[in-house]
């Protein structure tokens, strides 16, 4: 993987909490922290897009003539019969 070197500008209180993470262990440099919160940044994306995806295509699926009731009840089976629950 081919990397591109940056350079950034952060706040006084961006760069405190950098260091604090820096010192408490969690990352050894801040490139490393940055790639992190990158990468979670990433994946958030990606599940907020795939949940907007769902709710387009519920809505487009029309509405339930199932009762709330009903709906839940379905979810609970199903959860059961796919050992979620």
């Amino acid at each position: 993987m081919a990397m591109v070197k940056k350079s950034i500008t952060v706040t006084d209180q961006q760069e405190q909490w950098m260091q604090a993470q820096l010192a408490s262990g969690n990352y050894a440099s801040d490139s490393e922290l940055l790639r992190d919160l990158i990468r979670k940044e990433q994946q958030r994306n990606a599940e907020v897009e795939a949940i907007r995806l769902k709710l387009i295509e519920a809505e487009q699926s029309g509405f339930s003539s199932r009762t709330p009731a009903e709906i839940i009840s379905d979810v609970i089976k199903r959860k059961q019969s796919n050992g979620e629950i």
